[in-house]
């Protein structure tokens, strides 16, 4: 953490910026308080860049909007009846929100909204006190009433108020404390992990969106491994992402096998770890984290003892892959991400025995062709899949999945892999062999499909002549 000077510091120079100072002057001007609040108070004493510029007022939400008006390219209305007004000012996108003494209903997540005329008041009804702290502008002068630098300093998540009047007014935070755990490395202190446990099933009252909103922003910070363990200590998990907590099976004394559940948090790390050194200062891909934490849910449903003391879980990648469907289903992602996750989570194991046996072209081609778009993405949960601490065979592995990697690129340049289609398209099997469209053109063209795939190009004139003997012969 940065010291209090450096702090003030940043937010000094940040108080310069056209954008900010045009705002202060115009809310002091028209006799109204304004404060920098929330996160971006928090990050410059953690020296963090400061982004997602909060502020708050106690100006009422009609109010705000005719004083940034003058002053602002654009302004949009982005909950009006919750107080908040967005604006684009010397370029840069702000959010002011009018001061808040909300009370909730214990049932729901939706607050009786009531605009409050104080400062202190609104911190205190904040989630965690590392976010409830503001600095008046243009005074700057740091606002504090809970103790939120000294939590800065100790790297605790606990609420302004009781962690069971706070979770009781907003499930929700439950999960952003699982959040911010990953994200700022901070844990939160015993009453608060306490109120999560005690408090779990209350997060049932959040809508699915919101719940989905907040595991995302979990996946996209770099260590999302604390947030998703302090989920599944406290029972949230359970409720939210129930096939993560089944992970942790149980080991008898005959037979002994890895733990799934902290096999699929290591993969989850390791996939990370590739992501960014494959794609530097790219957004994180939330669509391979969701695949490599979710990428062994089958295995509890498909666990078989055997005899001599081994573990099966044969078609667990299958079955899997439609766990995952239903949860992202339930959870309301969209349907390309959910597909795509069920898709990689179906195709995660497909390498395992390249390694023991040269694949021929054909089948290299086939794994190209079946991950389509999603090869990059596999390429990584299928390298991250390995976790033994045998070196001598996770080097095995990696050589094998390296010479894999090569394959598909020298296939590629020369047959353009990721496009493969068949030597004769609809139009012309139908021409060749005078029928109509229907199921028999689908048929035929399968056929050519799979001859492409299994022997490479051929050419329309071969293409033809094997199409006409197949025709004859079917």
């Amino acid at each position: 953490m940065h010291s209090a000077a450096s702090a003030i510091e940043s937010i000094t120079r940040l108080s310069t910026s056209p954008s900010v100072s045009r705002l202060a002057k115009a809310f002091a001007d028209a006799g109204y308080e304004l404060a920098l609040v929330g996160g971006p108070v928090r990050d410059a004493f953690l020296g963090h860049d400061m982004h997602d510029l909060d502020f708050t007022t106690n100006a009422r939400p009609d109010d705000i909007l005719r004083i940034v008006e003058p002053i602002s390219e654009a302004q949009w209305d982005i909950g009006r009846d919750f107080g908040t007004i967005g604006a684009q000012i010397a370029g840069e996108k702000v959010e002011i929100t009018t001061y808040r003494a909300d009370q909730y209903d214990g049932k729901t997540r939706k607050p009786e909204v009531a605009f409050g005329d104080s400062l202190e008041e609104d911190l205190i009804r904040r989630d965690f006190r590392v976010n409830a702290m503001a600095v008046r502008l243009p005074q700057l002068i740091l606002v504090d009433p809970s103790g939120g630098v000294e939590d800065l300093q100790a790297k605790i998540l606990r609420a302004p108020k009781s962690a069971e009047v706070s979770f009781t007014e907003d499930p929700l935070r439950m999960m952003r404390a699982a959040r911010f755990a990953s994200q700022l490395g901070f844990h939160p202190d015993e009453e608060t992990e306490w109120a999560m446990t005690e408090f779990a099933g209350a997060i049932e009252n959040i809508s699915a969106e919101r719940v989905n909103e907040e595991l995302c922003k979990l996946l996209q910070t770099d260590h999302p491994r604390a947030g998703i363990e302090l989920l599944v200590s406290t029972g949230i998990a359970a409720i939210v992402l129930p096939e993560i907590p089944a992970l942790r099976l149980e080991v008898d004394e005959h037979h002994h096998h890895k733990d799934v559940y902290e096999h699929s948090l290591t993969v989850l790390e390791q996939a990370i770890d590739l992501e960014k050194e494959r794609n530097p200062g790219e957004p994180a891909d939330v669509t391979l984290r969701l695949a490599a934490l979710l990428h062994d849910i089958g295995k509890p449903a498909t666990r078989q003892l055997e005899p001599g003391g081994a573990v099966s879980f044969h078609h667990h990648d299958l079955v899997g892959a439609k766990l995952a469907t239903k949860r992202m289903k339930a959870l309301r992602f969209d349907k390309e991400t959910t597909q795509n996750v069920a898709r990689l989570i179906e195709l995660h194991l497909r390498f395992f025995g390249y390694s023991d046996a040269a694949w021929s072209d054909s089948a290299v081609r086939r794994y190209a062709r079946d991950a389509g778009d999603l090869l990059d993405r596999l390429h990584i949960l299928t390298r991250a899949d390995v976790t033994t601490r045998n070196k001598r065979k996770a080097d095995r592995l990696a050589f094998a999945y390296d010479d894999l990697e090569q394959r598909i690129a020298e296939l590629s340049e020369a047959e353009e892999l990721a496009a493969i289609r068949p030597d004769l398209n609809g139009e012309e099997i139908m021409e060749i062999l005078g029928i109509p469209a229907g199921r028999e053109v689908g048929e035929a063209y399968n056929y050519l499909l799979n001859l492409r795939l299994d022997e490479g190009p051929l050419g329309a004139e071969v293409a033809r002549e094997r199409l006409l003997q197949w025709w004859a012969n079917r």
